[in-house]
């Protein structure tokens, strides 16, 4: 007998809504990583060419393998480099690794790890469901453009 697989906690959608608190953008350390596609998004948005926009705003955080990974920076207050009173400088351009939040793989690990971002966001479990084909479809789009990295030493 051949076993189907199970459908995923998720299966019948999950309650998101943005209430723009900016808890995940301030106040802690952690990475944005950008694509190839998220640095020229950014950098159109902000006039600058790539270029100019990795050094003024990123830096390379080391990865596995003797690999680095391009992150946007952070302020002394751990605030993302992008963040501004009121909120996000470039909203309507923001990195997919924002755009899909928290639709990430973690989150997504099991039905304990989603409602453990409730205590960390508060629209996580508020507003309408998105429904299943939605959170695959930004599970797609995070493997599909996958953040820009470089070997070695990138100074």
């Amino acid at each position: 007998m051949v076993s189907m697989p199970k459908s995923p906690f998720y299966a019948k959608g999950l309650r998101f809504s943005c209430s723009r608190c900016s808890s995940c953008c301030r106040h802690e350390p952690g990475y944005v990583f950008l694509s190839r596609e998220d640095l020229h998004t950014l950098s159109r948005a902000l006039n600058l060419s790539a270029a100019s926009f990795t050094d003024a705003y990123c830096r390379w955080v080391p990865a596995e393998g003797g690999m680095y990974r391009l992150s946007l920076r952070e302020k002394r207050s751990f605030d993302c480099v992008l963040w501004e009173e009121g909120g996000c400088s470039v909203y309507g351009a923001r990195p997919l690794q924002c755009r899909s939040f928290p639709f990430w793989p973690a989150n997504l690990a099991s039905a304990a790890a989603w409602e453990s971002e409730r205590s960390r966001c508060p629209g996580v479990g508020a507003g309408a469901p998105h429904p299943r084909a939605e959170i695959e479809a930004y599970l797609a789009a995070q493997r599909g453009n996958p953040p820009l990295t470089r070997e070695g030493d990138p100074w």
